[in-house]
């Protein structure tokens, strides 16, 4: 038996779906599946790349964080385009304009980018009455001198698979309904910032496409070609930030879910250690020991921000309590610090499996953080090429898990891409998810040892730009394993070990589709991914493109 070779969709889709779901095959095709996806792969590797299952997954430290002040540049910020929270900030501080006149802007924006074309809007439930309740109580805060933070007032959107009160947690399908009846703790501390919550951004279903189809929803296509893809699975927070509709956006991210999209669109994302933001509230609790809540931002800046607004512990999640305290801005000022005397690690063989536009971009980056006086160092990470293999095993069988009331009640209401990976990871071996930790547990430990030696980790954050799509594929659906494998290439060593890591965009291909950089650090270490980013940014390295239908939130 043989699978028609790269995207499947159409009649050819419905039939692969219908044979696995319904008759023995699917063995047959999941074997096919795992071939693909490197996971056979994972068989043939020797015992000595094994640990022994490991009880927690709390993120290991490699060595003490950095501290000091660097090279005191301050935060980099354009006054142009696009509109970083701190210049609409500062802007409200002037009167230059109100927290009021930009959530209309944005809801404007985020209605007209709606009816632009092929796809839909990146807004796609809004909570119009209530956001413009906090706009204009935000505008009256700044009227007195008594703002709240640099994010009050300031329009931000939240992936669909975070509690949300008064909003359904849908998680991208098309039947969970349910209304939210009180925030996650995330949103509750953007709240209370004053930031203006102007709605829901839609997503993959379940989060299980990194691409960014979904046939239950109009989804967005790609920020700067409506003939391409946006990634996902926050497919709509990161096209909403791209827009200009707001500067930064709630995202979530198992296996490159805030990484890819931003990415994919040109813009900044962050995904913080593992329970730094507490995972509590999302449509999905207990689902994956991966998922890290985080967002995708218009700078460095808007990283910086939203993470200090919304890190901290939280009873509910029990990761989010092993994290150090920040200082009250430690990530903002770590912006200053500059990459002298930086260490930066390079996995060469990386490297080379990487599109060549993207790799050349992302060299072309670390050459100008050489010159900003960074040390570029070689390093080794021997179970880097499987970390994608080993993620998909993880995520994909921890949600499986999570999903067993659903396929036992919605099997059929499902996406036909769902409905052909659940019943393939359902005819998976049994001691796969086993095997896979055991891997884990030894990446977790090469990754540390790297990392006592050099400061951050520099790889591709997608192995290729974001792959085309039709209007067909898009209404109806599609599975496409090349694609999804370059766009995971280079993500799940970030989730696998749960350490920070960001992406920047460094550029673009011979058709205009952004490419980014990414930086990943120690655990708890966001401050020094932080301040590569920005620095890749004042350098003018890290430059998010405009679309040509972009809003500017300052009129």
């Amino acid at each position: 038996m043989e699978l028609p070779q790269g995207r499947i969709s159409g009649k050819a889709l419905t039939a692969v779906v219908a044979l696995v779901r319904d008759t023995p095959a699917k063995h047959l095709v999941a074997k096919i599946l795992r071939s693909q996806l490197g996971i056979s792969a994972l068989r043939q590797l020797p015992a000595a790349q094994r640990r022994n299952f490991a009880a927690s997954y709390r993120p290991l430290r490699a060595r003490a964080p950095r501290t000091g002040d660097g090279q005191g540049f301050g935060v980099p910020l354009s006054d142009s385009w696009p509109r970083p929270a701190k210049v609409l900030h500062d802007a409200f501080l002037v009167g230059r304009t109100t927290p009021l006149e930009v959530a209309e802007r944005a809801l404007r924006g985020a209605k007209a980018w709606a009816q632009r074309g092929a796809g839909g809007g990146p807004v796609h439930v809004f909570d119009e009455v209530n956001a413009l309740e906090a706009a204009k109580a935000a505008t009256e805060r700044y009227e007195r001198g008594e703002p709240k933070s640099t994010l009050d007032g300031v329009p931000i959107v939240i992936k669909e698979e975070i509690h949300f009160a008064g909003l359904p947690t849908c998680v991208g399908t098309s039947f969970l309904k349910d209304v939210a009846t009180s925030d996650c703790p995330a949103v509750a501390r953007l709240r209370s910032a004053g930031a203006t919550l102007i709605g829901q951004t839609p997503m993959t279903e379940f989060g299980l496409s990194p691409l960014g189809g979904n046939p239950h929803r109009d989804m967005p296509r790609n920020a700067h070609s409506p003939g391409h893809l946006p990634g996902g699975s926050s497919s709509g927070s990161g096209v909403a930030v791209a827009a200009g509709i707001v500067p930064v956006a709630m995202g979530l991210d198992g296996g490159g879910s805030v990484r890819i999209p931003a990415c994919f669109n040109g813009m900044f994302g962050l995904k913080p250690t593992f329970g730094r933001i507490p995972a509590s509230g999302h449509g999905l609790d207990g689902g994956s020991s991966m998922v890290h809540l985080g967002p995708i931002g218009a700078s460095s800046f808007d990283l910086a921000a939203f993470t200090e607004q919304c890190t901290g512990s939280d009873a509910d999640d029990e990761s989010s309590t092993w994290q150090p305290e920040l200082a009250t801005g430690e990530l903002v000022g770590a912006l200053g610090r500059g990459v002298r005397g930086l260490k930066i690690g390079i996995i060469e063989s990386e490297w080379r499996d990487a599109n060549s536009s993207v790799a050349k971009a992302g060299r072309d980056a670390l050459k100008q953080l050489e010159r900003d006086g960074a040390e570029i160092v070689n390093v080794e990470l021997p179970l880097a090429p499987h970390a994608s293999a080993i993620g998909y095993l993880t995520i994909g069988l921890e949600i499986l898990t999570a999903l067993h009331e659903i396929r036992r009640d919605h099997a059929m209401d499902l996406g036909l891409d769902v409905q052909m990976l659940v019943a393939n990871m359902s005819a998976f071996e049994s001691d796969d998810y086993l095997d896979a930790q055991r891997l884990r547990a030894a990446l977790r430990e090469q990754v540390a040892e790297v990392l006592r030696n050099v400061d951050v980790i520099a790889l591709p954050t997608t192995a290729n730009t974001a792959p085309p799509v039709t209007d067909e594929e898009a209404q109806h659906g599609f599975v496409d394993p090349p694609a999804l494998a370059e766009a995971c290439r280079y993500a799940f060593v970030g989730n696998l070990t749960g350490i920070p890591c960001g992406t920047a965009p460094v550029g673009t291909d011979s058709a205009g589709l952004p490419i980014g950089l990414q930086i990943m650090g120690d655990s708890y270490d966001e401050a020094t991914v932080l301040q590569v980013l920005a620095q890749l940014e004042r350098a003018g390295v890290a430059a998010p493109p405009r679309p040509a239908q972009a809003i500017d939130l300052l009129g």
